[in-house]
């Protein structure tokens, strides 16, 4: 009756007996495999509680070890947020509001096939006022080379490190620049050099849910993509030889006689400084009630919100090129102020030279509300006035 397993023993030793490669019979017995170690999910819910939350974000539930299965982030008023899930993340695609609840509910499946919830919630921020930014430049819109960027909010900033952080300024061409800070309600961004032609600029002024400081808020972001024009048209106004010159991309145009202000009467001295074009108008009355006059013009393209322009005034035809008679602006003859009107757009630079009165913070009567005087400042003094920190 011992025979059959007498016989398997035998055959088992004729098998090990004949491993390839001369081996062994404990080499060749088989191990069994390790059972895997499956995975618990680990979640991680950004914010899971708290006061005072920035209504911006991020809010995101992030994890490992598993698949997330549902997420829902919903506000005290029953609306759910938008957001995008993925295999480990979901993130919201979309802002929150001021001063409200949220909760969050959802759950993720762990390796180990354990459900995991997601849980949480939190309370953004109530802010006691909200602070709006507006732009001076436009979605799509084209630009000069000398074109300032201008962020003017609606109340006084005083958290300026935070709101600047939160302001960016993207180019198509490596562009140095830098922001600063003109008054408490205005910050300005400029390139340290003049734009180069054909330059792509996206503005992002995103202050929505930024402290500003004092219990205040931003109330919205704000953005603007243009351009810049493919050309740089320069203009040299020189007070002393009495010439208009007209460059595009460095070849002179065109080099017209001009009249500028009277020299001898400060308030009508041309300031000196590179002035920025800001507004063209085909016919315009000049009036002021100081010195008395009422004329109409054409050609008029303001350089300056004190009050300078570069426009037509054939009265002053055998004074230019020869004595500065007018109230500060540049006078031309109709058809050379035509042809400057034609050439020129907001941005492009105007650089008078050879005056006693300098534009912007040496004006004694300083720099006018609105007035474009940025590039009055050299580099260091630029960058000194930005609010940035480390």
């Amino acid at each position: 009756m011992f025979r059959p397993l007498v016989l398997a023993l035998l055959l088992g030793l004729t098998a090990c007996s004949a491993a390839p490669d001369g081996a062994s019979g404990a080499g060749s017995q088989a191990t069994a495999p390790a059972a895997e170690q499956k995975a618990k999910a680990v979640l991680t819910v950004t914010p899971s509680s708290g006061e005072g939350i920035s209504p911006a974000g991020p809010f995101e539930v992030g994890m490992t070890g598993g698949a997330l299965t549902s997420v829902v982030l919903t506000g005290s008023d029953g609306r759910v947020v938008k957001g995008e899930l993925s295999t480990g993340r979901w993130v919201a695609t979309e802002d929150l509001a001021y001063g409200k609840a949220y909760t969050w509910s959802g759950s993720a499946k762990g390796e180990d096939g354990t459900d995991v919830p997601v849980t949480g919630s939190f309370r953004t921020v109530k802010p006691q006022r909200l602070t709006s930014a507006k732009l001076n430049v436009g979605d799509n819109q084209t630009y000069g080379v000398a074109m300032p960027l201008k962020v003017t909010f609606s109340a006084p900033v005083q958290d300026k490190a935070s709101v600047q952080k939160a302001m960016s300024v993207k180019t198509s061409v490596p562009t140095e620049g830098a922001w600063a800070w003109l008054s408490d309600t205005e910050a300005h961004w400029r390139p340290k050099e003049y734009w180069k032609p054909n330059t792509e600029v996206f503005l992002d002024v995103a202050v929505y849910g930024v402290p500003f400081g004092g219990g205040a808020f931003g109330k919205e972001d704000v953005h603007a993509q243009f351009k810049i024009a493919d050309r740089a048209l320069v203009t040299k106004a020189n007070t002393q030889t009495k010439r208009f010159e007209i460059y595009r991309d460095g070849v002179l145009l065109h080099d017209f006689p001009a009249s500028y202000g009277k020299e001898s009467d400060p308030g009508r001295v041309t300031r000196s400084g590179i002035h920025v074009v800001q507004q063209k108008e085909a016919s315009r009355r000049m009036q002021s009630r100081v010195y008395n006059y009422d004329v109409a013009v054409t050609w008029a393209v303001l350089i300056s919100q004190n009050g300078e322009f570069v426009h037509e005034n054939d009265k002053t035809i055998p004074q230019q090129g020869k004595e500065n008679v007018s109230h500060g602006c540049a006078n031309l003859s109709g058809p050379n102020a035509k042809v400057f009107f034609d050439l020129t757009m907001v941005g492009d630079p105007v650089e008078v030279v050879g005056s006693s009165v300098q534009l912007g913070l040496a004006d004694p009567n300083g720099p006018a509300h609105g007035d474009y005087w940025q590039w009055t400042l050299d580099w260091a003094a630029w960058t000194a006035k930005s609010a940035a920190v480390g």
